[in-house]
């Protein structure tokens, strides 16, 4: 445990969970985009729904999306800010089942018109937890660079995407397995010791079976 566990974030607001860490989800949805959302549809469960207007919830949501940090004084104007910057953000309420209290699926869409739909809680002290992407359950906080594969589902793909990161001198920190049914679409999540190299990405979008490939590195910038 470190000091800022104790004490919380450095923040703008009157809540770690509903306002830190809102805009720390709406930072993850923006870097796994790969760009600021033109349009993004946001659904607050639990706690989020209930009390997160009075907290700044969707301001601190919508600041994120913006690249903000907790700590930018600009956040009370987020949704002013949004709307000049050609972002247009929604709100509705909804039960996710078996979600944390404090979760917002987010639903952002680039200038292509690429879409990706982020589930993610807030789980106190500004800390959160990505736990959906596209639908398919995931499990990881954006503190560590993360590889996330969207492969086919066969054998060997496992062992293929590892190999590459152990040569480019990448040590995996943690790694999750998921698919949606034997022989379907799967996901690999793969968080690691020290940001990627470049060009390894464009490395494992050329493996065979591999669909896409999303890098977060918040270190660097989101992405």
């Amino acid at each position: 445990m470190n000091i800022f566990d104790i004490m919380g974030p450095v923040m703008v607001g009157p809540s770690s969970s509903h306002t830190a860490g809102a805009v720390r989800v709406g930072l993850l949805a923006r870097a796994l985009l790969g760009e600021q959302p033109v349009e993004a549809d946001i659904v607050l469960h639990g706690s989020f729904s209930a009390t997160g207007k009075g907290h700044g919830t969707d301001r601190a949501l919508t600041a994120g999306l913006l690249g903000m940090a907790p700590d930018d004084p600009r956040l009370p104007r987020s949704l002013a800010l949004a709307e000049r910057a050609g972002l247009a953000v929604r709100f509705s309420s909804a039960e996710l089942p078996n979600a944390h209290p404090n979760t917002a699926r987010l639903t952002v869409t680039g200038r292509d018109g690429r879409t990706l739909t982020v589930t993610a809680a807030s789980l106190g002290g500004g800390r959160v937890r990505v736990t959906a992407i596209d639908g398919l359950e995931v499990a990881f906080s954006g503190e560590l660079p993360t590889l996330i594969v969207r492969n086919q589902d066969r054998p060997g793909m496992v062992a293929e995407v590892a190999e590459l990161l152990g040569r480019h001198g990448v040590n995996i920190a943690t790694m999750q397995l998921r698919r949606d049914n034997r022989g379907g679409l799967a996901v690999m999540v793969l968080e690691s010791d020290q940001p990627l190299p470049a060009g390894l990405t464009d490395g494992l979008k050329g493996l065979d079976g591999v669909v896409s490939v999303r890098y977060l590195c918040m270190e660097q910038g989101g992405i």
